[in-house]
């Protein structure tokens, strides 16, 4: 018994559109302000989803109900405390992302540096790349797979960029590793970003990974 707490494809998922709507309500997980003092936002899951929501995308040559995964809360694995973001998805068809997402609050009309970290969760180290990390903070959530950097890409030495994030590879170390962007922001016009973190499938296998520890830190530029 491992307490999970899941999202599938064939479960209750709430779709991007119902994000907006979460972004002015009271943000679990959330800490500190825009201003730096501390986080803005801090996750370890042992609360469960809360305002977290679920998706996933493939590619047109497969119809994304065809493809299985899925999202929950934890006990098996965790960086700290007892519970972490469980993702699995499928590999069958050599494609396909799996994602969760949630608002961050931000001070409208100013720009800034942000940065972000979490905990990632392997089986074991690889030489082979069975699936890429993926973390993304912006204005609007993830839909597509193409809202992700792509592969290799991190947003920390590329100055100002329209979103922040990285897509890297797992399984490079036995159990927990961290992975960390930094993000120079537009001047936003938004009260609410949204930080997704998830996997996406390179080998052709089924595979689970774990979330744990999220920060978000912003700084007035």
């Amino acid at each position: 018994m491992d307490g999970r707490e899941t999202t599938t494809r064939r479960g209750l998922l709430r779709t991007s559109a119902g994000l907006g709507a979460a972004g002015a309500a009271a943000l679990a997980g959330c800490s500190g302000s825009a201003a730096g003092n501390g986080p803005a936002f801090e996750e370890g899951f042992e609360d469960g989803l809360g305002d977290w929501e679920a998706g996933a995308a493939i590619g047109p040559e497969v119809d994304v109900a065809d493809f299985d995964w899925e999202v929950g809360v934890s006990e098996a694995e965790a960086a700290s405390g007892e519970r972490s973001l469980r993702i699995w998805n499928q590999g069958d068809y050599d494609d396909g992302v799996t994602w969760a997402v949630h608002p961050v609050p931000i001070e409208s009309g100013g720009s800034y540096r942000i940065e972000v970290s979490g905990q990632f969760w392997s089986e074991s180290e690889s030489f082979n790349t069975i699936r890429h990390s993926l973390m993304r903070l912006g204005p609007e959530p993830p839909e597509t797979e193409e809202e992700f950097p792509k592969p290799g890409l991190n947003t920390t030495d590329l100055g100002e960029t329209p979103y922040g994030g990285l897509r890297d590879a797992l399984w490079l170390a036995d159990g927990w590793r961290e992975y960390a962007f930094e993000w120079t922001t537009p001047e936003l016009s938004t009260e609410t970003l949204y930080l997704a973190v998830g996997t996406a499938v390179i080998w052709e296998a089924d595979a689970t990974h774990y979330v744990d520890d999220l920060s978000v830190r912003v700084e007035p530029r």
